[in-house]
């Protein structure tokens, strides 16, 4: 299955502030005869015009499978994790860091029902520590599929600090679909019942919306799981 949800332009529309202003430069540069001058602000315009790139993906089919929201390595792997969330759930997190060479779009990483979408401003310290999971600007995203709710938080970093989410309290969504971004280098965490066994390890690269992280293991029925 390819992902399409509502945002599917080659490169993500969140870019053009970005991409816009040194493209008219180099226009305006060319027009003035200063050529090297004009293929400078061009070769900037495009580095950014491809950090925004919105790739198709094919996401992979199956029940009780959790596939990546982002792009990137995977930094940490937490047993006996908690959230505000989703209280009274023993939970396991894993940690994914995006480089500025990454593509940035989010992919949700189940199909399901947005049961919450909540915004928390705070610090931003280097993505890759552990401490960003709790101090770090967040935005947290609850999504209830068949084998119970999940969290996806997406994390500003020291350069990241902007933050879209596309999608909002009770929406159907499937797995796969982009669902937000963060500009410039960020992490994202998933929070998941301990029903879940993850099948990749720190240091792993994943790719949003393709890399299988978790399955759920057989025969155990999620905490809050309808």
């Amino acid at each position: 299955m390819i992902a399409k949800g509502g945002h599917y332009e080659p490169v993500a529309r969140e870019g053009l502030p970005f991409i816009i202003p040194p493209f008219a430069l180099a226009l305006v540069f060319w027009l003035g005869d200063y050529p090297w001058t004009s293929l400078l602000f061009l070769l900037i315009s495009a580095a950014i015009g491809l950090f925004f790139r919105n790739p198709e993906r094919v996401t992979p089919q199956g029940r009780g499978i959790v596939t990546s929201p982002a792009d990137g390595r995977v930094v940490e792997i937490v047993a006996g994790a908690e959230s505000g969330n989703l209280e009274g759930i023993p939970l396991k997190r894993v940690s994914i860091f995006m480089s500025i060479f990454n593509v940035h779009v989010n992919r949700c990483p189940i199909s399901g029902t947005v049961e919450k979408v909540v915004h928390v401003p705070g610090q931003f310290l280097d993505a890759r520590e552990s401490q960003a999971s709790m101090v770090n600007e967040h935005n947290c995203v609850v999504l209830r599929g068949e084998d119970g709710p999940i969290e996806v938080v997406q994390i500003a970093g020291k350069i990241a600090r902007r933050i879209a989410c596309w999608i909002s309290k009770g929406d159907n969504v499937r797995m796969g679909e982009r669902f937000g971004l963060i500009r410039f280098g960020s992490r994202l965490d998933v929070y998941l019942p301990e029903n879940f066994s993850f099948v990749v390890d720190v240091g792993n690269r994943v790719r949003s919306g393709e890399t299988i992280i978790a399955r759920k293991i057989d025969g155990k029925r999620s905490p809050g799981q309808v």
